[in-house]
């Protein structure tokens, strides 16, 4: 079941979070070409410097080792990429579960 992880309407903001058994920290920051998003599992870098653009999910790729993956979904237009004032309103980061991802 896909988890909501709770964001704030800030530019800048690390959050911690276990996931399946890990123990994540995200880097979510805002620049003049949008929102980006590094994913760490035990202080470790799985993916850094993604994008983030509605539904497109963040780490895309099983063989980076992390299980499950993240994506903003945007609630009200269903088409617009997130921006850091909206977030946690219009905006949500989503985690998907290892079980909800295509095979």
């Amino acid at each position: 079941m896909a988890l909501v992880v709770p964001i704030r309407p800030v530019p800048n903001q690390t959050l911690t979070v276990q996931l399946a058994n890990q123990n994540c920290q995200l880097n979510v920051r805002q620049s003049l070409y949008g929102l980006f998003m590094d994913v760490y599992v035990n202080d470790t870098l799985i993916i850094g410097g993604v994008l983030c653009e509605n539904l497109n999910r963040i780490v895309r790729n099983a063989y980076l080792g992390f299980i499950g993956d993240f994506v903003f979904y945007d609630i009200t237009q269903f088409d617009a990429d997130p921006e850091y004032v909206n977030l946690g309103t219009r905006y949500f980061l989503v985690y998907l579960e290892e079980s909800e991802l295509p095979s």
